[in-house]
């Protein structure tokens, strides 16, 4: 994928026809005012024409979050609740009940706004794996999974790999499935807070903005990883690619390109990027203990 075409969403990522590329499979439904589109990547070739890795990918598109009201707000909590429970099911060969244990890791830096949407939204979730062994006549009557929650930082703050601290969790604490929560990127500004992706294939933090870190995937964690995300940010280079594009510009001349391409460029996100991250980090909250705690 070209620089200035950079984005974390799949449904972006395609420059052809999902149903014209051999390997993939496209559904798409709606649900109230929401569409639900689901990308199945089955083949290596097909992966590299799409730039994601082999899997599956949910994105529903909602409108911006944060103008939702309370009833559209619960549709969307359980049809994303819905989703999530069947991937995590299909992903561990396992019922999503009390002996079912989750991770949930909230990835990016809480100091930053626009970052924040994982640490945000393990803040507002109540571990429940203590109680199985400390308080068990209590844990069993809630019915939930058990949850785990931690938000590792970002390597500039702490000096260590979230990768590195996944694993660590993952030894002692032997989760089914790690959920990760993240603040993606997106190349339409149309994407920004109105746009949630479900993926299976596991996260690469900051592949987004070009601050490329360790995978977290089954394989590099030893346990399936969901990954969970709004775009809240998109690449001021992208901007001047999005507008050229919908002006009908689709091949750039090289100067243009060499501008794009320069590495100045930087991340912009919406000027109430405060109240979005805040209902984000809320709405992806209630998703969860939707899915797994009913608390």
């Amino acid at each position: 994928m070209d620089f200035y075409t950079r984005t974390d969403l799949a449904c972006e990522s395609m420059t052809e026809n999902a149903e014209t590329i051999d390997g993939t499979e496209w559904h798409t439904e709606s649900a109230g005012d929401f569409r639900i589109s689901e990308l199945r990547i089955l083949r290596e070739e097909a992966a590299k024409r799409v730039g994601k890795p082999m899997g599956r990918y949910v994105t529903v598109e909602c409108g911006r979050i944060h103008f939702l009201g309370d009833t559209d707000k619960a549709l969307l909590i359980r049809l994303l609740s819905e989703r999530l429970i069947e991937m995590a099911e299909r992903l561990t060969g396992q019922r999503v009940d009390s002996n079912f244990q989750v991770f949930v890791a909230g990835l990016g830096n809480a100091e930053m706004t626009a970052d924040a949407i994982g640490p945000k939204t393990v803040g507002y979730l109540t571990a429940t794996r203590h109680l199985c062994a400390h308080e068990s006549a209590l844990y069993h009557s809630l019915g939930c999974s058990s949850l785990s929650l931690l938000a590792p930082g970002v390597l500039g703050q702490t000096g260590i790999e979230v990768l590195e601290l996944l694993r660590g969790v993952v030894d002692c604490v032997k989760p089914d499935l790690i959920l990760a929560v993240d603040a993606l990127a997106a190349r339409s500004c149309d994407r920004l807070a109105s746009t949630l992706q479900l993926s299976d294939t596991g996260i690469s933090p900051g592949s987004g903005v070009g601050n490329h870190r360790a995978p977290i995937t089954r394989e590099t964690v030893g346990v399936p990883v969901i990954a969970m995300g709004v775009p809240t940010v998109v690449n001021s280079a992208t901007l001047v690619y999005d507008a050229l594009a919908q002006a009908g510009i689709m091949e750039l001349e090289e100067p243009l390109k060499r501008v794009l391409e320069n590495g100045k460029s930087f991340f912009v996100s919406p000027k109430d990027s405060d109240v979005i991250t805040e209902e984000v980090s809320r709405l992806l909250s209630g998703v969860i203990r939707e899915a797994f705690t009913g608390i």
